[in-house]
């Protein structure tokens, strides 16, 4: 018995070994090849002429016939980037006060469905939520705050704070919203401070009171809390909608590059950590002219300890500052959180579908790992808004919505966001892809958590053009009008 033993113990022993040694050489074999040979490939298609949005066209095939083409794109998933987090646009007051009280319950549904779902609509999954009043409110709301007090009064305990303005109608379309799409994620900044807690005493210009650091560090967490508690989670924060411009008619302020690291530094990372919170703390939120903004904060190593990323606008300097400020911090994440449609990019739809898709393609080619509109909804005035200085009265939503039927148009944005939201997905990964650039094809590639793939190509050139599409030594070819975007998974 005792030898019998002692054999299977040794043929035990063996067979473990002999595992391991397997493991141990299978573990350094390079990974498999996956060949596309007769791989088929969704097409969906839109045109300038509106003939098709987001349609879905006949498959094409990958094949082991690579051609000549010099408009070739080389699809590499073995060179990743970042990890995407979503496409979307902010629900501003007016534009939840669109959606909520000019529209039927079934037409908010229907209208809900096609921007969030992914499989009824677009799969929009990121909203830029203004924390109070910013240009895009109702001028019945006024320039309000979470904590507003009369004229010379102060609230240092924020013992009137409240999101119960928020309750009536942003709250509601927001809980839809996630309804239809629980991965969403919602992105808080303020346009101001309230107003006692600036030089100015108003929620128009001025800056930071010093003394009220600390109430305004708990302002931000107090806004999370609530929202929470709604079954809305804060997914990132920004300290100051554009701290360098400071707008007349409508909420702003002046925040300094030093003035914010000191405040993220001193006052707002640590009440995060001291209350649990883990919403991620974005720097900047501004153009794309001033990269030294977020350098100063990120060059501070406590800083840089509470800030998760930059946030970018695109009215100024061009979009490979993005790629400049990761080089210096690439452990820093990087996001796109605003940039406006409207009708200074010209009358004609096409327009704004270039302007849209470019942003889509440019802003992920350069680290962003989303993709943000302005206003979700606006009206046939390019409206609400507070009607005062400053306030925008030439952007265009998303949508935008008749007042006076609930009619609802689908803009060049909606379309444009779509050939990418559609179909990536949270997690997915931009994989690498040469494009030919501005008046030429061109091109962002993604790898999806389940292992599909999505190549989004647009046409900027004036005529229509033909190019190859390579991916583990097959290819396949495809026409694409002039204007048009199409979008390839497989």
């Amino acid at each position: 018995m005792t030898q019998l033993t002692s054999r299977r113990s040794l043929l035990t022993l063996g067979g473990s070994f002999f595992l391991l040694c397997s493991l141990v050489v299978f573990s350094f074999l390079p990974p498999l090849q996956v060949h596309a040979a007769n791989e088929p490939v969704s097409v969906w298609l839109t045109t300038p002429d509106q003939a098709n949005l987001l349609t879905q066209q006949g498959n094409v095939t990958f094949s082991g016939t690579i051609r000549s083409n010099p408009t070739t794109i080389t699809v590499n998933e073995g060179l990743t980037y970042q990890q995407m987090v979503g496409f979307g646009a902010s629900l501003t007051d007016a534009s939840a006060w669109l959606i909520y009280n000019k529209l039927s319950a079934s037409q908010r549904t229907t209208l809900l469905n096609n921007l969030f779902s992914a499989s009824s609509g677009v799969g929009l999954d990121f909203l830029r939520q203004p924390m109070g009043a910013s240009d895009l409110t109702l001028p019945a709301s006024g320039e309000y705050s979470y904590d507003d007090m009369p004229a010379g009064q102060t609230d240092p305990s924020l013992a009137h704070f409240s999101i119960s303005h928020d309750t009536s109608y942003i709250i509601p379309v927001l809980q839809q919203a996630l309804q239809i799409n629980p991965n969403i994620k919602i992105m808080g900044t303020p346009w101001s401070p309230p107003g006692w807690m600036k030089s100015t005493g108003s929620m128009e210009g001025g800056t930071l009171n010093s003394s009220v650091y600390v109430a305004y560090a708990n302002y931000f967490v107090k806004f999370i809390q609530a929202y929470q508690a709604l079954g809305l989670p804060i997914y990132a924060i920004s300290p100051q909608n554009e701290p360098l411009y400071v707008p007349t008619g409508y909420p702003g302020m002046s925040m300094p590059a030093t003035t914010e690291r000191d405040f993220i530094k001193n006052y707002l990372g640590p009440a995060f950590s001291s209350n649990g919170i883990t919403t991620n703390i974005l720097g900047y939120d501004h153009n794309w002219d001033q990269p030294g903004y977020p350098e100063t904060i990120l060059s501070d190593s406590t800083a840089s300890s509470y800030t998760s990323g930059v946030a970018w606008h695109c009215y100024a300097g061009t979009v490979d500052a993005q790629t400049t400020v990761h080089n210096l911090y690439p452990s820093k994440d990087t996001y796109e959180t605003e940039c406006s449609g409207g009708t200074w990019e010209g009358s004609n739809w096409p327009n704004g579908f270039q302007n849209t898709m470019e942003l889509l393609i440019n802003t992920t080619r350069n680290w962003s790992k989303t993709v943000v509109r302005w206003g979700l909804a606006l009206d046939t005035n390019n409206g609400p808004n507070l009607g005062t200085g400053a306030s925008c009265t030439t952007c265009r939503g998303i949508v935008t919505i008749n007042q006076s039927n609930g009619a609802v148009t689908y803009n060049s944005d909606y379309y444009a966001l779509g050939q990418a939201s559609k179909f990536v997905v949270p997690g997915a990964s931009r994989i690498d892809s040469n494009s030919f650039g501005s008046k030429s094809i061109e091109d962002v590639a993604f790898k999806n958590p389940d292992g599909s793939r999505v190549l989004v190509v647009y046409n900027s050139r004036p005529t229509s053009k033909t190019f190859q599409v390579q991916w583990n030594n097959e290819a396949f070819s495809y026409t694409l009008p002039a204007g048009a975007a199409a979008t390839f998974k497989w």
